[in-house]
């Protein structure tokens, strides 16, 4: 093939070091040109915006909703069958990830059934850990997913870093994070996090997944998942891995994404693919 495309909905929120590590590891270890690309207005893509049925991408690192929307609708995608393994200890060696609750340390919520009426921050309402976590929540807590029935306002921050600068600023009240991205976040941007106090976690979930064109060759998907589970075993690469908060790429299967609803998508895509 020409050129192999990879593009990420994951960025800013995960680091695009990290996806620039795979991209050029991979080009340097398959022989094969990668050219990648960012899409960071949603964390993942809407059937409407399919990148494998437009055929504008080979392989995609998306939030875990996307993956049964794409496949209830068709698309020519299929899970690559690995994924990153975070350096969170929750972790505990697994490709998992957790949403953790925050408020700003003065807030006095010490749960989140305390957030009645509070300004709630979200990434997207494609975001698993952002969004649709917390309707999971408010089920529970009898609000039948409707937040505008329990916040007094929310506010799309289109990403995580967002999410976390508008809590900071008390701008907004809480917010669930991507457990990774506050990891990495308190150990580059310790300013950004130091305000910040947690007071639930959810999960663990399975860890966002790496999806691939379907009509991708099978050796060459054989090869890409073969290179990423050796990335941790060069110790450069592993240096490179750790600075992005991601200790290793692990084995994954497709019933490890079985289950995984997608709670209160909008009825059509709000999101462009970027260009070429």
């Amino acid at each position: 093939m020409e050129t192999l495309r990879v593009l990420s909905y994951l960025a800013p929120s995960i680091p695009e070091d990290f996806f620039q590590l795979v991209a050029q590891t991979l080009q340097s270890r398959i022989g094969v040109p990668v050219r990648l690309a960012f899409e960071t207005r949603v964390s993942g893509p809407a059937p409407e915006a399919d990148p494998f049925a437009g055929d504008l991408a080979d392989l995609a690192f998306v939030c875990a909703p996307s993956y049964p929307l794409l496949k209830k609708a068709g698309s020519p995608v299929e899970l690559l069958p690995v994924a990153p393994v975070f350096l969170d200890p929750r972790a505990e060696n697994r490709p998992v990830y957790f949403a953790d609750v925050v408020v700003h340390a003065r807030h006095p919520a010490r749960t989140f059934a305390d957030l009645r009426g509070a300004v709630w921050s979200y990434n997207d309402r494609y975001s698993r850990s952002g969004w649709q976590n917390m309707l999971a929540r408010l089920n529970e807590l009898g609000h039948d997913g409707k937040p505008d029935s329990f916040f007094g306002e929310l506010v799309q921050a289109g990403s995580h870093l967002r999410s976390l600068a508008l809590v900071s600023q008390r701008r907004a009240d809480a917010a669930a994070i991507d457990s990774n991205t506050l990891w990495i976040v308190r150990r580059r941007q310790p300013g950004l996090a130091g305000p910040l106090r947690v007071i639930e976690s959810w999960g663990p979930m399975p860890i966002q997944p790496l999806l691939a064109r379907a009509g991708l060759d099978a050796a060459l998907k054989e090869q890409i998942a073969a290179v990423l589970l050796g990335l941790h075993r060069d110790p450069d690469l592993r240096s490179s891995l750790e600075h992005s908060g991601v200790r290793r790429f692990a084995p994954v299967e497709e019933s490890t994404y079985e289950g995984i609803r997608a709670l209160g998508i909008p009825d059509a895509a709000r999101s462009a693919l970027p260009a070429g």
